[in-house]
């Protein structure tokens, strides 16, 4: 990834003709690969072609993601809102799908968005931290300083507060 503390997991998957089998959680082993982190909830979300939702994040109880896709393809964006890292501005992106089982590790002091590829995506992530709507903040998904490559064949579809998001000049951003 072209940020180091971002991390896409390719778990190993054991499948036969009956289907598959691989594990989504085991601490053991995600601490090995640099996520220790303790989840204290799990988030699912359906989206339909063309929706982009994000780029959210908390600006108190930040929060680590650790996000998958169960039903169809999504394009997942992670940005670095924390000054004083050497990547910060700089996003990494990555096609999560249920093809291939790609989890994609978003740590603290990230911002964090996708926008779905196939007719239907369903979208599953765990959090560091719970949610604090008073605390949530969205960076501006479409910043010409930013330059993300949103893999976009149209406008996307947004909600208000995404379409209202702050451009990273103008952004709280983390220590």
């Amino acid at each position: 990834m072209a940020i180091p503390e971002v991390l896409l997991l390719e778990p190993r998957v054991f499948g036969d003709e009956r289907g598959y089998f691989f594990e989504s959680w085991n601490a053991r082993a995600f601490a090995e690969a640099g996520i220790d982190a303790t989840f204290v909830q799990d988030n699912h979300s359906r989206s339909r072609r063309h929706v982009l939702r994000g780029l959210h994040y908390q600006i108190e109880h930040a929060q680590g993601k650790l996000v998958r896709v169960v039903e169809g393809e999504v394009y997942d964006v992670a940005v670095d809102l924390r000054r004083s890292s050497p990547t910060f501005g700089r996003w990494a992106g990555a096609h999560l799908a249920a093809g291939n089982q790609r989890m994609m590790w978003v740590p603290p002091g990230f911002a964090h968005g996708f926008v779905a590829l196939s007719e239907h995506a369903t979208f599953l992530y765990k959090t560091t931290d719970y949610w604090y709507p008073q605390h949530e903040r969205t960076l501006k998904w479409d910043d010409p300083a930013l330059a993300i490559a949103w893999p976009l064949a149209e406008p996307p579809l947004v909600a208000a507060k995404d379409a209202l998001g702050a451009p990273l000049a103008a952004a709280e951003c983390y220590a």
